[in-house]
């Protein structure tokens, strides 16, 4: 079998390049509740996401959430964005039943820094470095660099859902300890696969994002008479203000799509990036590739002015939600980030009868615009028994 190593922050672990097949005891090993696995399957550990079938995988992971599309994460690895080179070694876990057809899946990854992720460690990383411990490499069961609640434990609806995900786990940590890394982390899962991580023994934690709810309106009006006084006349100042220079404002979904306009929507995410943590985590193909593989979830809102590419928001659409992703500029203008971010999204939502806008992670000040604070969850799984009651403890 060949093998690869992970260099990352001084840390080398040996890893398994593989197809490497994983044999699924009776039982969850780590579980406290001793929930029973009813019948012997194999997981299947790629370290390409192309080494899964396209279609096999996504109709496990349905088409509610885009980002764990077979064609999101694909464009994420082909582009170069996601690689060991950046921390962040696929590691994706296929289960398979006796035919060999995959029945549930795990996008995974081995890292080695806590970068990228929105729910943050470090504190956990500095502690068990300080008592002389290697937090990473650990494994990340995650969208990169995408702070969106989806499902992290692929599997289709039906009966024996429940059996297939907690296999689907049993898989993840049986790898975890194969390859000796210090933690297993399941981050912005939805709360049903939550709280049964939580029954299978995880450590569970919480935080709160601030999303839109659609109630039905039929125009962005309608929305603003459900607001106290005060704050829809401060909405109605600021679309007015940001928009008063002279700026247009454009939707680009689907065949609308071209080259130009990621050229232009790639400056803006760069100087975003350099200004706000020093190195943009995308590539330049990487917009490409959705352009080209999944351009009708793709919403681009773009800003021109004098007939230029000023500014630009990069949005991705769900079954029910609208997920908005990044944004940038290359000219300042007041309140123009709220209005192609936040109001922007809400517009399209409406005339999409979408159910939800997701406008990413951090931001209380978007309770003064209409949006509303939403629990996030995550489970957790540490292999020192020492660090695991410490984590818990702060939980």
């Amino acid at each position: 079998m060949q093998q690869t190593r992970f260099r990352q922050h001084g840390q080398t672990a040996r890893t398994d390049s593989t197809e490497e097949l994983v044999t699924l005891g009776a039982q969850n090993p780590f579980v406290t509740s001793g929930a029973a696995v009813p019948e012997q399957r194999q997981a299947k550990v790629v370290q390409q996401i192309d080494q899964i079938d396209a279609a096999a995988w996504d109709r496990c992971a349905g088409r509610e959430n885009p980002f764990t599309c077979h064609a999101f994460l694909a464009a994420l690895e082909a582009s170069g964005s996601v690689s060991a080179d950046t921390g962040w070694q696929p590691f994706h876990l296929a289960l398979q039943d006796d035919a060999g057809e995959v029945t549930g899946a795990v996008p995974m990854y081995l890292k080695g820094h806590s970068q990228g992720e929105y729910v943050f460690d470090h504190a956990w990383a500095d502690a068990w470095h300080r008592a002389g411990g290697s937090y990473y490499p650990k494994l990340q069961c995650s969208v990169p660099f995408t702070p969106a609640t989806g499902n992290r434990l692929l599997t289709p609806p039906g009966p024996g859902r429940e059996e297939t995900e907690a296999q689907l786990v049993s898989g993840c940590v049986q790898l975890a300890e194969q390859l000796e890394v210090s933690s297993l982390h399941f981050t912005f899962l939805p709360e049903r696969q939550w709280q049964n991580l939580g029954g299978l023994g995880l450590l569970q934690r919480m935080d709160q994002q601030f999303h839109w709810r659609n109630r039905g309106y039929s125009t962005f009006d309608e929305f603003l008479g459900e607001l106290s006084s005060k704050k829809r006349k401060n909405l109605r100042r600021e679309r007015r203000e940001a928009l008063s220079p002279g700026i247009e404002v454009e939707w680009l979904t689907g065949t609308d799509l071209q080259e130009q306009h990621w050229d232009a929507f790639y400056q803006f995410y760069v100087d975003t990036g350099n200004r706000k943590w020093g190195r943009p985590y995308l590539t330049r193909r990487f917009f490409s590739l959705i352009s080209e593989t999944m351009a009708e979830q793709v919403l681009l809102i773009m800003c021109r002015r004098d007939g230029r590419y000023i500014a630009g928001a990069l949005n991705f659409i769900g079954a029910n939600t609208l997920f908005g992703r990044n944004w940038g500029c290359v000219e300042d203008h007041r309140f123009l980030h709220f209005e192609v971010c936040y109001y922007q999204a809400i517009d399209f939502a409406i005339a999409h009868g979408l159910d939800w806008v997701e406008a990413g992670a951090q931001g209380g000040h978007k309770v003064a615009r209409g949006y509303g604070p939403r629990a996030t969850y995550s489970a957790h799984w540490i292999r020192d028994a020492g660090l695991r009651d410490a984590i818990e403890r702060y939980l």
